[in-house]
């Protein structure tokens, strides 16, 4: 394929003079343009899920009428379940990417997903809250990683949209799906207007990977739900199981390969740098990976 365009360009070079081949100097440049757009296209990470259409469709509708009845625990593998089959809106399969400094001034960049981990269609979708067991066998399932609380803020900072959060009546029917249904629809009323797949913050507390989990086992880790930058309502907490779940829970995704000025490295390499570790972490070294996946 290359080599053909190679032959068009360098024709179209010598098309000057000649009116019948100059005649097709724009399809060549319109292949051209197609064949690196396609090219800018490919190279774009995304969530490693199945692709599905017609019939194998199923929306956030269906899945809160099939898992009314269930318990918290059934309703969370079905999630993870669903997660994994490709029942996500198609926004929210491409990664975006979110940009660090060093005190070196060097950059990094690590992709993450847009929003939260999501079950439906673009048209009928949930934001889904996930208990730890479900959050790592996404994770694992995918090759992807949980955040830091340092990177949720880093995150928040960089977001295109900055939402405020929404706090409900706390009580039993914060884990029920009505719950779920109702807070969706006040994200999605602030969010009216806002392209689809654009980086959005602020409007869950993220389920976080820390140093603590090693300790504490069982444990649930959340943070942020961001009124500001550097302002969020929940900080840094174990003082749930990591069964727990509630509507106020996001799961965002962040991909295991950064870029540093340009080149690739292994995010669970990078994090521990010494030049970069306070960065994304400021607990010292942290296996990435393990608290991930739970390994």
């Amino acid at each position: 394929m290359n080599d053909v365009f190679y032959i068009l360009i360098r024709n179209a070079k010598y098309a000057k003079g000649y009116s019948h081949l100059s005649l097709y100097a724009p399809i060549w440049l319109v292949l051209l343009s197609v064949h690196v757009n396609a090219q800018n296209v490919q190279s774009t990470p995304m969530l490693d899920l199945p692709a599905i259409s017609g019939e194998q469709v199923r929306t956030a509708t269906d899945f809160l009428i099939k898992t009314r009845s269930l318990d918290y625990e059934a309703r969370q593998r079905a999630a993870a379940e669903w997660i994994l089959e490709g029942q996500i809106p198609s926004f929210l399969r491409e990664l975006v990417p979110v940009s660090f400094k060093n005190t070196n001034n060097e950059k990094a960049v690590i992709l993450v997903t847009c929003d939260y981990m999501s079950i439906g269609t673009e048209g009928d979708f949930i934001r889904m809250p996930l208990s730890l067991p479900a959050a790592r066998k996404i994770a694992s399932s995918l090759g992807m990683y949980l955040p830091t609380s340092v990177m949720v803020d880093s995150i928040y900072s960089k977001a295109h949209v900055k939402l405020q959060p929404i706090p409900m009546q706390p009580g039993e029917q914060m884990r029920s799906n009505d719950y779920y249904r109702r807070h969706q629809q006040m994200i999605e009323k602030q969010l009216k207007g806002v392209e689809k797949g654009r980086l959005v913050s602020g409007h869950k507390k993220d389920v976080v990977i820390t140093n603590r989990l090693i300790e504490q086992i069982g444990r649930l880790a959340i943070y942020g739900w961001h009124y500001a930058v550097d302002d969020p309502i929940q900080p840094l907490s174990l003082v749930h199981s990591e069964d727990y779940e509630d509507y106020s829970h996001g799961l965002r995704l962040i991909y295991p390969t950064a870029k540093v000025n340009g080149e690739a490295v292994e995010l669970k390499k990078l994090i521990n740098r010494p030049e970069w570790n306070m960065i994304f972490t400021k607990e010292g070294v942290i296996n990435i990976e393990s608290l991930s996946h739970g390994e």
